[in-house]
C-alpha cells in the first residue's frame, strides 16, 4: 500500500494506491492524525510519498512518517521516470513534474499537452520521447474574479457558474462571471489549437480542480483527468522504491 501526500497551494489531498489502483483519497485543508488514520483504516502504508509546492512543510513530513513504514520527499533532486528539459528545475513545481510524469504513464509515446485548470492555470508539454519540456503559467479563474475585485473600486467579487457563459452579460455580475470564464477557455483553446499545428497526434489531458468548467466545453479535449499528480506521485514514489531516496 502506497500513501501519496499532495500538498497544493489550497488544499493538501491524501491518497492510497494498491499498486497501480487509486484506492481512496480526501482533501482537506490542514490534515490531522484521524485523516491519516481514516484513509488508511487504521493501518500503515508500506511506503509514502510527499510533494508540496509550498515549499518545505517538516511538521506534514514528520506526519506522514508516523503512517508509513518507508518515505520518500519529493525534491529537485529526487529521480523521475521521465527526462526534463526545464532550464530551471529547481523552480518547477512538484506538482507540475508529477503531472508530466502521470501523463507519460498513462499515455506513453504521444505528445501530450496537460491542462491543469486550479489556482493556476498551467500548459505543460510531455514530448513523445518522454521529455517534460515546460509549458505556461497563467492566473487561475478565482484568481481573475479576486483581481477584478480588489484593483477596482466597484466591481463585485463572483464566482463561476454552471451555467454555460454567454457573449453578452446583461449585468455586471454576469459580464464579470461570463468574461473571466470565456477569457480563460478561449486561451486554452487558441493554446490547443497552436500547439495542435505543430506536434502531430498530440494528447490533450485536462486536470485540476476547475477542470468541470471547460473540460466539456472545450473541443478538443481527449481527457480528463482530476488524478493525474496523484498518478505521476504514485509512478514517483514505484520508480524509487528500489533506489536509496526513501528513509
Amino acid at each position: 500500500m502506497n500513501l501519496v501526500v499532495d500538498i497544493g497551494n489550497t488544499l493538501v489531498k491524501l491518497a492510497v494506491f494498491e499498486r497501480d489502483e487509486l484506492m481512496r483519497q480526501i482533501s482537506v485543508e490542514e490534515p490531522r492524525e484521524a485523516h491519516f488514520e481514516q484513509l488508511l483504516k487504521g493501518g500503515r502504508a508500506e511506503r509514502a510519498i510527499v510533494a508540496s509546492t509550498r515549499g518545505e512543510m517538516p511538521a506534514l513530513v514528520e506526519l506522514a512518517r508516523r503512517y508509513a513504514d518507508r518515505l520518500l520527499e519529493f525534491t529537485p533532486g529526487t529521480p523521475v521516470p521521465i527526462g526534463n528539459g526545464y532550464g530551471t528545475p529547481a523552480t518547477l513545481g512538484r506538482d507540475r513534474l508529477a503531472a508530466a510524469v502521470g501523463a507519460a504513464t498513462l499515455y506513453p509515446g504521444r505528445n501530450t499537452l496537460i491542462v491543469d485548470v486550479g489556482t493556476a492555470v498551467t500548459l505543460d508539454f510531455v514530448s513523445a520521447e518522454g521529455v517534460f519540456l515546460g509549458g505556461c503559467i497563467s492566473p487561475g479563474m478565482s484568481m481573475r474574479f479576486r483581481a477584478l475585485h480588489e484593483y477596482t473600486a466597484a466591481l463585485p467579487l463572483c464566482d463561476a457558474s454552471a451555467v454555460e457563459p454567454r457573449l453578452v452579460g446583461r449585468t455586471t455580475e454576469e459580464a464579470i462571471r461570463f468574461g473571466v470564464m470565456n477569457s480563460l477557455a478561449f486561451e486554452i483553446e487558441g493554446y490547443i489549437a497552436r500547439m495542435e499545428a505543430q506536434f502531430e497526434d498530440l494528447c490533450v489531458i485536462f486536470t485540476g480542480g476547475d477542470t468541470k468548467f471547460f473540460a466539456k466545453r472545450i473541443k478538443n479535449t481527449i481527457f480528463a483527468n482530476c488524478n493525474l499528480v496523484f498518478c505521476g506521485l504514485n509512478r514517483i514514489l514505484e520508480y524509487n522504491a528500489s533506489e536509496e531516496h526513501l528513509d
